[in-house]
């Protein structure tokens, strides 16, 4: 079997502008993949670098997953720690090629991969300080949340289709109401440096209404988005310290994994990253100084199936949890799900509030969504999804031969 072709696809709008590829193969079997940078600024660059490496594999076996990730990671200069982009391009390659793997076999790719150790899988309802389906359904979009009340609101609203775990941010919002554009232009920057008691009373109300809402068998987990420096991720921790915290998500940047044990030696909650952390090298550190307790590799962004199945097991040996970070496309969540389903220290999946919205729906060729708070692994041979008609159509397309 042998790579033809592939279609390169960018959606439109944020959230929603989903970076994907089409592998075409000479026996007619065609495989999807998802470059995970749908959200941030880097969607355009994205895009590209699928394009630029897309023309290295025409005429190359899809079967070879291990022979192309080399080639890609060695032989383009800027593979070798080459960030983001390049991984995430290498991550929609590979994604596409199990996919193809899986179909011509006819199995689902986690059979592939080594078969469930997880026949379902927990979820939680994630980025709730932008609001969950009755918020969300109501007018197609995300509002971000201010009042601790509505924090209180948005856990019973998650409660009532079973969740009994949820994710809030509790300092993306300021203390004073802005517009949703102001926040996310300067995001964070009035709590870097000095965290102002004001400040940081209203980001422990939200949890603590959280805490209320969710009793006490809810798992909480704190997102930061980096938004922090380690001297004030450190005192924010120990102020949620009474709140049974299930992990402390990205509480500051990742690039210099020292500063993690600064955090960890002032406060007690469980650290966890892992979007912005790409590849074995990327964790490696983390690792070794034993400071996180879950890792959360973008599986769509930090070099897809083969290179997220390696981090997993590496993270196993040190007895750390894996949750899968995903904020993307349907093709990014039923990767994601094949991986979780093998994995012994598999802990829970994250289910995007950004997933109820109508351009997601739209997006694949089939809708998943957890069912009483757990996950199916889909048992269509591949990943067993696919863009939608509907959304190749409209997005911007270049294919490579």
């Amino acid at each position: 079997m042998k790579i033809t072709s592939v279609e390169c696809y960018l959606g439109e709008g944020a959230l929603g502008g989903f970076v994907t590829l089409k592998i075409n193969t000479d026996e007619g079997i065609s495989g999807f993949g998802e470059a995970g940078l749908a959200y941030g600024n880097c969607s355009e660059a994205a895009f590209g670098q699928c394009q630029d490496f897309s023309k290295l594999i025409i005429g190359m076996d899809p079967f070879d997953t291990e022979k192309i990730w080399e080639h890609l990671h060695r032989h383009t200069f800027w593979g070798m720690g080459g960030g983001v982009v390049i991984t995430s391009a290498m991550a929609a390659i590979d994604i596409a090629c199990w996919d193809i793997k899986g179909k011509a076999l006819n199995q689902p790719v986690y059979k592939l991969i080594g078969g469930k150790t997880n026949d379902s899988l927990r979820a939680y309802a994630s980025q709730l300080q932008f609001g969950w389906r009755t918020l969300i359904e109501k007018n197609d979009s995300l509002t971000l949340l201010y009042d601790p009340k509505d924090y209180y609101d948005v856990v019973k609203d998650s409660m009532a289709e079973g969740y009994d775990a949820v994710k809030i941010d509790p300092v993306f919002a300021p203390t004073e109401e802005k517009s949703f554009a102001e926040v996310f232009a300067t995001q964070g920057t009035q709590i870097r440096g000095c965290y102002r008691q004001h400040d940081l009373a209203r980001s422990v109300e939200r949890i603590a209404a959280a805490r209320e809402a969710g009793g006490p068998d809810m798992d909480i987990i704190v997102e930061i988005h980096s938004l922090l420096d380690a001297n004030t991720a450190a005192e924010l921790g120990k102020a949620l310290e009474p709140y049974r915290i299930m992990y402390y998500e990205e509480p500051t940047m990742p690039c210099n994994p020292s500063v993690f044990k600064h955090i960890k030696e002032r406060c007690s909650l469980p650290l966890a990253t892992g979007e912005r952390s790409y590849t074995r090298w990327g964790f490696r550190q983390f690792f070794e100084d034993r400071t996180l307790d879950i890792i959360q590799p973008d599986l769509a962004n930090t070099g897809g199936i083969t290179e997220t199945k390696k981090i997993c097991d590496m993270a196993q040996v040190y007895d750390v949890g894996v949750q899968i970070h995903v904020c993307g496309g349907p093709i990014a969540t039923a990767a994601a799900l094949h991986v979780e389903a093998t994995i012994p220290n598999f802990v829970i999946h994250e289910e995007h509030n950004a997933n109820l919205l109508k351009k997601f729906k739209n997006a694949g060729k089939y809708y998943y969504a957890p069912k009483n708070g757990f996950y199916e692994v889909p048992e269509l041979p591949g990943i067993g999804q696919e863009m939608s008609e509907e959304y190749m159509s409209k997005a911007k397309k270049v294919v490579i031969k």
